[in-house]
């Protein structure tokens, strides 16, 4: 699962949901599904938390601390 691409992990979660809502399958079924789900969304929310990081760089912020800027404004002061 970790080797997903958003998209890939994405698109299961969706089929997964789809499977679920339908409430066509038998429980333990169901179970196992629901729990490939849940792995499927934090492997989303991690690869989606990953890119973030990567369109921000953390600049100082004049007071003594540091804080995220956005990628816009990263981009104009490194180029």
């Amino acid at each position: 699962m970790e080797e997903l691409t958003f998209e890939q992990a994405y698109t299961e979660l969706e089929r997964i949901t789809r499977a679920l809502e339908a409430g066509d399958l038998p429980l333990d079924a169901a179970l196992a599904l629901f729990e490939q789900g849940a792995q499927l969304s934090e492997q989303c929310d991690r690869l989606l938390r990953a890119a973030e990081l990567r369109v921000r760089q953390i600049l100082p912020d004049g007071a003594g601390g540091y804080e995220a800027a956005p990628f816009d404004q990263w981009q104009e002061e490194s180029g």
